[in-house]
């Protein structure tokens, strides 16, 4: 059985919204724990314990110089989906820390975009079990065309909340 912590709680009072409304209630939040979030344009397609999906709309904003989604805004959907599928597994007295990124640029992207991060039940006994470590959470990053003009490696860490960090969070 998966852990229980702040977010799987706030995760399952949205569940009870109609489906067509969550992923903008879903967005909304994160985006107000988050800020920047909502400032690039990210949007939660689906956010449970096993896997999330977070996508963002190909629009000039985001684009790079040869019109397609920038770079950064590609590495900020694998960062966002790993970190929130780690986060939904980790125990509230522990933190988490994104340690290292490696992304390969494979192809140029067509249109919008979208990350998907998952992670097994051995990952998240890991976290909930040990008091430190890291491990790399899988991500595919996908274009509108279907293909993956990115290859990632997101490597989070977890490590035990500071005393203070640990009131935060039980307010």
């Amino acid at each position: 059985m998966r852990i229980q912590n702040r977010m799987t709680r706030l995760n399952h009072k949205l569940q009870s919204l109609p489906e067509a409304w969550r992923p903008r209630v879903q967005t909304a939040v994160m985006g107000r724990m988050v800020p920047f979030l909502k400032t690039a344009g990210l949007r939660f397609d689906r956010l449970s314990q096993e896997e999330v999906a977070v996508s963002i709309r190909s629009r000039r904003a985001v684009h790079n110089h040869i019109g397609g989604v920038h770079a950064c805004a590609m590495a900020l959907l694998a960062e966002t989906a790993t970190g929130f599928a780690t986060i939904m597994n980790t125990p509230d007295d522990k933190l988490i820390l994104l340690k290292s990124m490696h992304i390969d640029y494979t192809r140029r992207s067509v249109g919008s975009m979208r990350a998907v991060a998952t992670l097994d039940s051995a990952a998240a006994e890991r976290i909930a079990n040990e008091e430190r470590g890291n491990f790399s959470v899988p991500c595919r990053v996908y274009d509108d065309s279907g293909e993956e003009p990115v290859t990632v490696d997101m490597v989070w860490a977890w490590l035990p909340r500071q005393q203070s960090q640990q009131e935060e969070v039980a307010a």
